[in-house]
């Protein structure tokens, strides 16, 4: 078998859910809502695990009323963007049957997952405590936003993270406001992290049987992924700014105006550096003292852009983007959305999959259009078993087994 053959294997998923995934076999008793903790779960759905999602009577998730847009049935699109692979069960936490029906759950349960306002769970009796000491084998996740300290009170939305955590501050153009990111990625960042601590805390459970809590936040979350710009403050006092699309470090590291749409040039080293001057005609630019090393052109980024720019509008962003990539530099069109996936596709890389009704558990399933997971493992590919529930699909189903008929709406 090729090499080209396996790797489009490793990419391929299972969209039936034939084939034994990574995590087959592990239970996730999931009581997260909007993004974080959904898709740390969904990540973790997609590589084998069964994931139930617990939610409130009548509303469910928040974000499924957070439309438009929606698919054809009225579903927020943003609902289901981390939520396939999972069933839905609703339950009122907030009655004694509720809680019981809880436990039981958690009792099947190896992970609990849960991103309340810190002492919500406790309230309810399902706080980590309580819960140890019934299961000392659970691993208990618990995502917020700052910390279950000092920080429990603060609501723990992304848009107040990235403007309190500093991500705001370095985004945006110099002469402008600061800006956000054009998606929620201190959630996805946060969502990252708890799949990722509640992956080691199941190492350590499966070699002593010991459960523990795993705590995120995305205060934590994002000081981390700040990553050399956190690092320029906390080594060297140095509180960077905003600076459009430059990079603080390296030059030229941003985009460029083209003929007809931006062009982004990354040049890391030297030796790309010259390619470049090459590629653009003017071959001297590498031996110029303003611009030889790279400490020089981040000093003198200026007029090193003014050049360029003027090289640049000389023909369209696709032009350059095919010069520059065959002389080694790494360049490319600043795409839209739709010509992100087209590029995806070109490049033989996943952009969405089709989930059909069939994998859906029978009848209660609809198709539904997902993006691919994005982790390729070569002996078990991400599986795409069920799309995104319907609220309390499978709430007799869970509560009772599935002798008992259709799931309750």
């Amino acid at each position: 078998m090729s090499t080209q053959h396996n790797r489009r294997d490793r990419w391929a998923g299972v969209v039936d859910g034939a084939g034994r995934g990574a995590l087959e076999g592990l239970r996730i008793a999931d009581f997260t809502r909007v993004l974080a903790g959904p898709y740390a779960t969904m990540l973790l759905a997609d590589l084998g695990a069964e994931v139930v999602k617990v939610e409130r009577p009548g509303i469910g998730d928040d974000t499924r009323a957070w439309r438009p847009p929606a698919d054809e049935d009225g579903t927020s699109t943003y609902f289901l963007s981390v939520n396939r692979n999972k069933r839905s069960v609703v339950l009122d936490l907030t009655t004694g049957t509720g809680r019981e029906q809880a436990l039981a759950l958690v009792a099947e349960s190896d992970v609990l997952v849960e991103n309340f306002r810190p002492g919500t769970m406790e309230r309810l009796g399902l706080g980590h405590r309580e819960l140890r000491a019934l299961h000392p084998e659970l691993v208990y996740c618990s995502i917020s936003g700052f910390g279950s300290g000092e920080g429990a009170t603060i609501p723990g939305y992304d848009l107040l993270a990235q403007a309190v955590g500093g991500l705001m501050s370095v985004t945006g153009d110099p002469a402008g406001e600061p800006m956000k990111a054009g998606v929620a990625l201190v959630d996805v960042i946060t969502g990252l992290h708890a799949s990722l601590g509640i992956l080691a805390a199941l190492r350590h459970r499966d070699a002593t049987g010991e459960g523990q809590h795993v705590e995120v936040n995305l205060l934590s979350s994002l000081l981390s992924a700040m990553v050399n710009q956190a690092s320029a403050f906390a080594v060297a006092g140095v509180v960077p700014g905003r600076m459009g699309n430059a990079h603080p470090s390296i030059a030229p590291y941003e985009t460029f105006p083209a003929a007809d749409r931006p062009i982004a040039i990354a040049v890391g080293n030297d030796r790309q550096f010259a390619a470049l001057a090459a590629a653009v005609g003017v071959p001297a630019l590498a031996f110029d003292d303003r611009f030889r090393t790279n400490a020089d052109r981040v000093a003198h980024r200026t007029e090193l852009r003014n050049i360029l720019t003027q090289r640049l509008a000389a023909a369209g962003a696709d032009h350059w983007a095919a010069v520059l990539l065959a002389a080694g530099v790494p360049a490319g069109p600043v795409n839209t959305l739709d010509e992100a996936f087209d590029f995806a596709r070109k490049l033989g890389l996943p952009g969405t999959v089709d989930i059909p009704a069939a994998a859906a558990d029978g009848e209660h399933g609809r198709p539904s259009r997902q993006i691919a997971h994005p982790i390729a493992l070569s002996g078990t590919p991400a599986q795409y078993r069920l799309p995104p529930p319907q609220l309390g699909e499978h709430t007799a189903e869970i509560l009772h087994g599935p002798s008992d008929g259709h799931a309750s709406e």
